[in-house]
């Protein structure tokens, strides 16, 4: 796939084009790139994927709470996954936000990027102060020469399926809706840090604590995951505690996981954690000894699950 950062004029005459943050790669995403790319296919044409960096809800309102679901090197792997044959990543400024919609259009994607053919979602807003709509998209088609679909919002169980709803399930650790809206599992991946070293030396489950690069954390509590260590290229089988470790009096939050079957010093690696399914609240024990019998029971618990587990993973590349 190419990557093009910025605005910049394609060499491709027939492009099909879809707009949009696209944040989290969900289910209700990959249908439109499957459209995308279906009709892009039936006219030799090529599918451009247009999004932002930042989201522009950042560079709006700088003091909204918006967490985002995936880093922009991770959403570009996911598109390009999706078969696209362009991302155009357009810097997203306070001075690009005053760009009027009909001007977005004609100077962006009428002369810029040769729209054939734009496909949205059936929500889609764009230009100054959100006033195009797809209305206004439907018009300036015939103005231009391009074609427009607005394909109809995405459910999955009687759910409209959205980069919202995710992040929602995520912070109420409803890992099961998450994955399911994902088509995935939902990873974060971090740097292994020096922790307290409890986890060796008084619990008898040595665990590898993370400093995370994404921005969403599932709820606090203890987790079925698997671990993918990109300088091994293998994934593993692991619960994770996100928390603040009550049991020790921790005012900290910290992440930790530990890897069944696993002993190598991890200290300085970067580690990709994918969340299968939630085990519990955090607790706290009256004793050191009531957690390790805890942990034992998390860890049968957490391999239970993955006799059954078909979650799909995406594994670092």
């Amino acid at each position: 796939m190419q990557v093009i950062r910025g605005i910049e004029k394609l060499d491709a005459k027939n492009t099909f084009i879809t707009i949009g943050n696209f944040d989290g790669v969900h289910l209700g995403h990959q249908k439109i790139f499957e459209y995308l790319n279906k009709k892009a296919k039936q006219s030799n044409g090529k599918s451009v994927v247009v999004t932002f960096h930042p989201h522009p809800i950042k560079v709006l309102f700088k003091d909204h709470p918006l967490k985002l679901i995936t880093t922009t090197e991770d959403k570009l792997k996911l598109i390009e996954k999706c078969g696209i044959d362009v991302t155009v990543l357009i810097p997203f400024t306070l001075e690009f936000a005053q760009i009027e919609a009909k001007d977005f259009v004609k100077n962006i994607l009428v002369e810029k990027l040769n729209a054939k053919w734009i496909i949205v979602g059936y929500d889609y807003r764009f230009g100054r102060s959100r006033k195009g709509d797809r209305d206004l998209l439907k018009i300036l088609g015939k103005t231009y020469g391009f074609g427009v679909t607005v394909l109809k919002a995405y459910k999955k169980k009687g759910k409209i399926l959205s980069s919202t709803s995710i992040r929602n399930a995520l912070m109420e650790g409803n890992i099961k809706e998450a994955n399911m809206f994902l088509g995935r599992a939902y990873h974060i991946d971090g740097e292994v840090i020096k922790g307290f070293g409890r986890g060796s030396s008084m619990l008898g489950y040595p665990t590898a604590n993370i400093l995370p690069f994404q921005e969403i954390i599932p709820k606090e509590g203890v987790y079925a995951v698997k671990v993918t260590l990109p300088h091994m290229g293998k994934t593993f089988k692991g619960v994770a505690n996100l928390g603040k470790n009550p049991t020790f009096g921790n005012s900290q939050l910290s992440y930790e996981v530990h890897i069944l079957d696993f002993r190598e010093n991890l200290l300085g690696k970067k580690i990709r954690i994918h969340f299968i399914s939630r085990l519990r609240d955090e607790k706290k024990f009256s004793s050191v000894e009531e957690l390790k019998n805890s942990i034992a029971k998390d860890i049968e618990k957490a391999k239970k699950i993955f006799q059954t587990d078909r979650t799909k993973l995406f594994l670092c590349s």
